[in-house]
């Protein structure tokens, strides 16, 4: 039995590419990012405003371009346990814990923004990196393959070697762009619309993938496989002109055609099989309020995880593959505040809070999800070089707020009073931390 006990599980490593909230990157660009995303009644950069309500486009009245590129980090924790008699009989339990080694992810964001003072419209064009990352978790050397083998030191039985009953090396790459052309348009001098079509590109590579069926060999690795995906956002945008602000927006579900991956077996077999995984709507209301040197704004989100292909469902098939991830709906919070009294250096503060996708009973199914934080708080500021020119720096740092815990689960120990095979006295958990370091340059044309 121990060779389902560890293999089988949802491994579906996209997850550890969902750097906040679940699956949502909480901003776009260093400007937004200090805010802690907040931005849909507060536009205070054009990528900000694309990213979360079309209709703030309205606000500005000149040409500018937008660059930003974040190096992120990320420290997930992942730990295991098994109980006594699980690897054999007598054998004591073992249990352990594996740290992530992939080091810094790229995380880019392009804007351009078309403006003219006295016109009603307002055009725009982006290219933001909204979900990519990955995970590298080594292979556990402390295994019972090891001619050293010593359960009674740290070993973390997610790691043994496949042919140990568990994924050995355990590795992912994902990555989802989005490319995105606004429209906004003023009814009146205090209320905008806005919409934008999207064009979205991601890839996907696994190793193991259990997305795919097991063989007697286990778990296969796959190729990196893409998907194009198509959708849209709506905005509406109110400005009192006496410092209160009003927005809200709604980004549609951006529909992915499936992955299709070449998988290959440790045997060398090889097999294909798809798998989609579709972004979740997103409901956003936001407040802001400028006065003298002090811009706030705060927001209000709600995630659709429930009703997105690729999050339904949860579960083991007939073949022992995996289902879905079986996430929750999530409610996201972002609030900024952005002082400016100090001549061409505005600073900012940002802290976002989300809750948790993932249920305590499908923790097992979700182990590369670990880039789910609870809290994040940022620090940034800008310089204003002359009329033209800005720069933009950010700080991130967030935290899970504790481990996510949960029983290891198998195939074969499901029954119907244990749907989902939870091993007892099984243990698997995860926590994290994640910080970045984000700098941006815009230029504003004929100035």
């Amino acid at each position: 039995m121990k060779s389902f006990i560890l293999k089988v599980f949802f491994l579906s490593f996209t997850a550890m590419a969902f750097s906040q909230a679940g699956h949502i990157m909480q901003g776009v660009g260093a400007v937004n990012m200090s805010m802690g995303g907040a931005a849909t009644a507060q536009p205070l950069d054009i990528s900000g405003a694309m990213q979360w309500n079309p209709a703030t486009l309205s606000t500005f009245n000149d040409k500018i371009l937008k660059l930003d590129v974040g190096l992120f980090f990320s420290s997930p924790e992942l730990s295991a346990s098994l109980p006594a008699g699980m690897l054999g009989p007598g054998a004591p339990g073992v249990s352990g814990s594996t740290k992530d080694d992939r080091g810094m992810s790229p995380m880019p964001a392009l804007a351009m923004v078309w403006g003219k003072e006295g016109s009603k419209h307002t055009f725009g064009f982006s290219v933001f990196g909204i979900s990519g990352f990955g995970v590298t978790f080594p292979e556990e050397a402390n295994n019972p393959f090891s001619a050293t083998f010593n359960p009674m030191e740290n070993s973390n039985p997610i790691n043994y070697p496949q042919t140990a009953g568990g994924f050995g090396h355990i590795e992912s790459d994902y990555m989802l762009l989005q490319v995105g052309a606004t429209w906004a348009y003023e009814l009146t001098d205090k209320f905008s619309i806005g919409i934008q079509p999207n064009i979205n590109y991601s890839s996907l590579e696994l190793a193991p993938n259990p997305t795919a069926s097991p063989t007697m060999a286990g778990y296969p690795t796959t190729n990196k496989a893409s998907a194009i995906g198509f959708g849209a956002q709506f905005g509406l945008f109110y400005d009192s002109g006496f410092g209160l602000k009003l927005g809200a927006s709604y980004k549609m579900p951006q529909t992915f055609f499936k992955f299709k991956f070449t998988n290959t077996y440790l045997d060398n077999t090889t097999s294909k099989n798809e798998f989609q995984m579709d972004y979740p709507g997103i409901f956003s209301i936001g407040l802001g309020y400028s006065e003298g040197d002090v811009d706030l704004a705060l927001d209000f989100r709600r995630v659709d995880y429930e009703n997105t292909a690729g999050f339904t469902n949860s579960g083991w098939t007939s073949t022992a593959s995996v289902a879905g991830f079986g996430w929750k709906d999530i409610s996201i919070l972002s609030a900024g505040l952005q002082y400016k009294g100090i001549n061409k250096l505005p600073l900012r503060i940002g802290y976002t809070y989300s809750s948790n996708p993932i249920p305590d009973e499908l923790t097992f199914f979700n182990i590369p999800a670990t880039a789910v934080i609870k809290n994040a708080y940022q620090f940034g500021f800008s310089y204003v070089m002359n009329d033209s020119w800005k720069l933009d720096a950010v700080y991130h740092y967030g935290d899970s707020n504790g481990s996510t815990v949960g029983n290891i689960l198998s195939p074969q120990m499901v029954s119907p009073n244990n749907p989902l095979g939870a091993i007892p006295g099984s243990s698997v958990s995860y926590k994290m931390t994640t910080s970045m370091v984000q700098f941006g340059i815009s230029y504003t044309f004929n100035k």
